[in-house]
């Protein structure tokens, strides 16, 4: 019969009894690590590094890019709370999309990535070409044309505001905001003026109502 071989640990607790081995590690993964998978244990182990920026993206506007560009441009590098304001008192139709972007970067920055949604202020605010799509325009005496119906992207990008932009804010309520140049204008807090269109239908009989309502 073939002697059968029974491997102990009993000269390896011998050894470990020796004052000049250190103990190891043990290789194996630890019991909170063994039902996850490597992804989470990736996420454990690295901590998130907290974004300086956060950008929100909305594709296919149907509008022209010189349009909204010009509302884009109204709110750039003003504080993301004073933006807000400027824009629902903005008589634009692109001023709807504007605050719907900075409002899903606002919330990006605040929900997603820890930022201070106090201090936020729009970094960038830029327009890009999208599909311009070609249509038949139809003319008298059997001819017609071709029309185009623009679309385009916006992106608005938010970081918080700086130290050094918080004291030039508050040197300048110091001196009574007097003396601002473009940039510094859009820094502090603005007066927003309400302005209604020129002409129009819901204009022109809500002011009829009003006069007669005062006589």
């Amino acid at each position: 019969m073939h002697s059968q071989r029974i491997s102990t640990t009993t000269h390896l607790l011998e050894d470990s009894s020796e004052p000049d081995q250190t103990p190891v590690s043990s290789p194996l993964a630890p019991v909170s690590l063994l039902g996850a998978s490597k992804s989470d244990q990736d996420q454990k182990q690295k901590p998130i590094a907290k974004k300086d920026k956060v950008q929100a993206i909305l594709k296919g506007i149907k509008q022209s890019p010189k349009k909204v560009n010009l509302v884009a441009t109204l709110v750039r590098g003003m504080l993301v709370k004073d933006a807000l304001m400027q824009l629902q008192l903005t008589v634009k139709r692109a001023a709807k999309t504007v605050f719907q972007v900075i409002n899903s970067a606002k919330a990006n920055a605040s929900h997603n990535h820890g930022l201070d949604s106090e201090r936020l202020i729009v970094d960038e605010a830029f327009v890009g070409k999208g599909y311009f799509k070609k249509r038949v325009n139809i003319h008298g005496k059997g001819k017609c044309g071709m029309k185009v119906r623009p679309e385009c992207r916006l992106t608005v990008v938010l970081r918080e505001i700086t130290p050094e932009e918080e004291a030039k804010i508050a040197r300048l309520r110091v001196h009574n905001y007097k003396k601002l140049t473009k940039r510094e204008i859009k820094l502090v807090p603005h007066q927003l003026i309400e302005s209604n269109p020129v002409w129009g239908r819901k204009n022109r009989s809500s002011g009829q109502n009003a006069s007669a309502a005062a006589s």
